[in-house]
């Protein structure tokens, strides 16, 4: 697969809405491969929460242990997106995770307004991932929304850790209602194939979904090589934040450049090497 960079127009749609849908889409025999993976994948973690899958490309890694196959990190990987992730945050990439979410037919959960920066161990914040639709995204099965522009101020926030609500949230570190212009809302309607990139300070979260219809993307995480992801204090951080997962055991990939943020590329690669084998 030859990716079409980013135009210098979608580069600034990036800039200025914190968003952007490229006309650039994946393969069509890519894409029947990842949705062969994500249904091999579900089959050998029937115990998973299907909603969201942490890093698929590991196996036996984290609270959630799936059961993981290396092919998913082969894609992360493909110059594909690394080109266009490149065009946005520069030269020295760092691969920090990857997801699945999956938001069934009928049982999706409600993802309320919230930003991805202050939920990650990452100094100073800095994440773009870029989110592949496996189906059809749409308003019916609860397709990403987002406010345009809101990853440029501050937004208040609400911590609801220790409430009721909080204990079933999908995450926990929402934002202060009284701050968000709904009126200004987009949704992010794609079609499978296609992808969308946005900014980890982008305000953004999903409807329920109500449909017959599956919702599931595979969600990549690049951040600048020049900022540092803290291991130390990680899993801290995750339960503040209301996350499943294992922060402070997490395998880097250094994808492009230089490691100029110091961050520890040794941790955690054994799991990868397993999931490798396995995939």
């Amino acid at each position: 697969m030859t990716a079409k960079p980013l135009s210098s127009a979608e580069v600034e749609t990036y800039r200025r809405d914190g968003l952007v849908v490229p006309e650039w889409r994946v393969p069509g025999d890519l894409l029947a491969e990842m949705r062969a993976a994500l249904h091999r994948l579900l089959a050998a973690n029937p115990q998973a929460d299907p909603n969201v899958m942490i890093c698929p490309h590991l196996s036996g890694y984290g609270p959630g242990a799936l059961d993981g196959e290396g092919l998913w990190l082969d894609w992360a990987r493909h110059p594909a997106f690394l080109d266009m992730i490149e065009q946005v945050i520069g030269p020295d990439i760092l691969l920090w995770g990857t997801t699945i979410f999956g938001k069934p037919a009928g049982t999706g959960q409600v993802i309320p307004w919230h930003q991805d920066a202050p939920h990650w161990p990452i100094s100073p914040p800095a994440t773009t991932s870029i989110w592949i639709a496996l189906d059809d995204c749409t308003p019916e099965n609860g397709c990403l929304r987002y406010i345009p522009g809101s990853h440029l101020g501050a937004v208040g926030h609400i911590d609801i850790n220790a409430t009721a609500e909080g204990e079933a949230a999908a995450v926990r570190l929402i934002l202060d209602p009284d701050e968000i212009d709904e009126s200004r809302a987009r949704d992010v309607v794609l079609e499978s194939g296609q992808i969308s990139i946005h900014d980890a300070w982008l305000v953004h979260g999903s409807a329920p979904n109500l449909s017959t219809q599956r919702r599931a993307a595979f969600v990549l995480r690049y951040m600048p090589a020049a900022h540092r992801f803290e291991h130390a204090g990680g899993n801290a951080a995750a339960r503040r934040a209301g996350a499943v997962t294992d922060y402070e055991s997490r395998p880097l990939y250094l994808l492009r450049g230089r490691n100029a943020g110091g961050s520890d590329l040794s941790i955690g690669h054994p799991a990868m090497e397993d999931a490798g084998k396995a995939g």
